[in-house]
């Protein structure tokens, strides 16, 4: 155990991980600590995570970040869901929704109920079931006193920062500008300080790593291990753009695949949000740009720009008095809109076992095993996503679809093609309904369902379906269209 008391704490780097650290570490535990951000105002941040999952408002409930206000600031409109299309074939999509799709019982899922109906020849299509799939094709939200949606966000990231350094400062966060040129170590190797260009010196007792993909403080002060997934997810550069907008916001975002990777849109209020994410072995910058540029909807109003990286994780995101956020701890591609929520649980991790008196290893042990396996499972959703696929038209689909896999997802796999069965893992951010709908989007047909549906008789199951959908067309019917909701609640007051 370290005796040094943890009374410094220094966050390198801003951006969305930087600043959610500060302004969560100021708000909710910092009573008693000196909180300090580093950032230079010549080194940018990717800016590009602009999609949320319905985790990401815990935080904004514990920071008391008022919504409708929130959102006016970041342009933000709601979100439902996810609409996956070409990754099963080309010309095929499916939908995968948050919330629950019809009612489980306490031995199976929904879908099983669903797999007896089908045989029989009387289940609609698998998401006629799911209200917040539903409400997203119909081009509606609101907020229900009964029957709530699950629900989540397209946000501009940037301005995003923006709001949370503006909080995190009101709190106290005192804000330092500069480059970092050195990052010095005590005799027990733990970090002491980071000198700026300027020759100021920022001490800590603890140093939060959100310098994005360069990791100067993992990587290139303590030299910690990364693991590669490039094999698993081969993926390694996106090109980014901004359009305007030519019609009102759809309330779920877009992912499109293409030739060798998949192009997102993510709809704002004045604008929208898209991107290519590709391989580089298979196409190179200027042909990704030139795929990107043709499929986009309204006027381009930024320069596109490349990102390079490499998906995996550090295989400490805590070592020594060093704790790495976002892009600093690993990287998982923006396809299941993970990248926010994978900071948000670091900073809360973080919060739940601050080491006020003294790091102990044991602190180190627990945090590094809980984030590995929310790493983990992330990764193995968004390879299902890819290996899981009827196409054979390019190399880059055939390279995914034939590749060996982890023995997690395999499982996965083979339990649900066997048996229609999902259970839920710990540390699992996707529940079986989010399991559910994408294995059935992307082909795997069960063979066989839970046998307590047969103590339903088929006139009992014919009136159980007919009420799962009627209860979904009750809840959608009473929704307004998402514009008129934005337009009532939080319409932006920016550009």
């Amino acid at each position: 155990m370290s005796s040094t008391k943890v009374q410094n704490v220094v966050v390198v780097g801003g951006g969305t991980a930087g600043w959610t650290a500060a302004a969560a570490i100021a708000r909710l535990i910092g009573a008693n600590l000196n909180v300090v951000l580093v950032e230079s105002d010549a080194i940018g941040t990717v800016g590009v995570g602009e999609a949320t999952i319905p985790p990401f408002r815990t935080m904004h409930r514990l920071l008391k970040i008022d919504e409708a206000e929130f959102l006016s600031k970041v342009q933000g409109t709601f979100k439902l869901a996810i609409q996956f299309e070409n990754w099963r074939n080309v010309g095929h999509d499916y939908i995968h929704s948050f919330g629950f799709t019809g009612q489980s019982c306490w031995a199976a899922g929904f879908q099983a109920f669903w797999l007896k109906a089908q045989s029989l020849g009387f289940a609609r299509d698998y998401g006629n079931y799911a209200p917040e799939l539903m409400a997203a094709k119909a081009g509606r939200f609101g907020l229900l006193q009964q029957d709530a949606l699950s629900y989540a966000y397209h946000i501009d990231a940037t301005a995003y920062a923006g709001l949370l350094r503006e909080q995190a400062e009101q709190d106290g966060v005192t804000r330092v500008e500069g480059k970092i040129v050195d990052v010095r170590q005590n005799e027990s190797g733990d970090i002491a300080e980071v000198v700026l260009e300027s020759g100021q010196a920022v001490k800590g007792d603890l140093f939060v790593d959100c310098s994005g993909f360069v990791s100067l403080l993992l990587d290139k002060a303590l030299g910690t291990e990364f693991e590669d997934w490039t094999h698993w997810l081969p993926c390694d550069r996106a090109i980014a753009v901004q359009t305007e907008s030519v019609g009102e916001p759809i309330p779920y975002t877009r992912s499109i695949a293409r030739e060798s990777g998949w192009q997102w849109r993510i709809p704002l209020q004045t604008r929208v949000g898209n991107g290519l994410v590709y391989c580089s072995d298979y196409m190179d910058d200027d042909e990704a740009r030139d795929t990107l540029l043709a499929n986009l909807e309204g006027e381009v109003i930024t320069e596109p720009r490349v990102l390079r990286f490499r998906t995996g994780q550090r295989v400490q995101q805590w070592n020594r008095n060093c704790i790495g956020l976002g892009l600093a701890a690993g990287f998982l591609e923006p396809l299941e809109s993970t990248s926010i929520h994978l900071i948000q649980r670091g900073v809360l991790r973080l919060l739940q076992m601050f080491p006020y008196s003294g790091i102990t290893e044991s602190d180190r042990e627990e945090f590094n095993r809980q984030m590995d396996a929310e790493f983990r499972y992330v990764r193995d959703f968004i390879i299902l996503h890819y290996h899981v696929t009827e196409r054979t038209d390019t190399e880059f689909w055939r390279r995914c679809r034939d590749m060996d896999i982890p023995d997690s997802l395999q499982h996965r796999l083979d339990l649900f093609r066997d048996t229609g069965l999902v259970f839920e893992a710990e540390k699992d951010i996707f529940r079986e309904n989010s399991w559910v709908q994408v294995m059935l989007g992307q082909g795997i047909q069960p063979q066989s369902y839970h046998p307590i549906v047969d103590m339903m008789d088929e006139q009992e199951l014919r009136q159980f379906m007919h009420f799962q959908e009627q209860k979904v067309d009750h809840i959608v019917n009473q929704l307004p269209t998402h514009q008129e909701f934005i337009d009532s609640y939080c319409r932006t007051t920016s550009a």
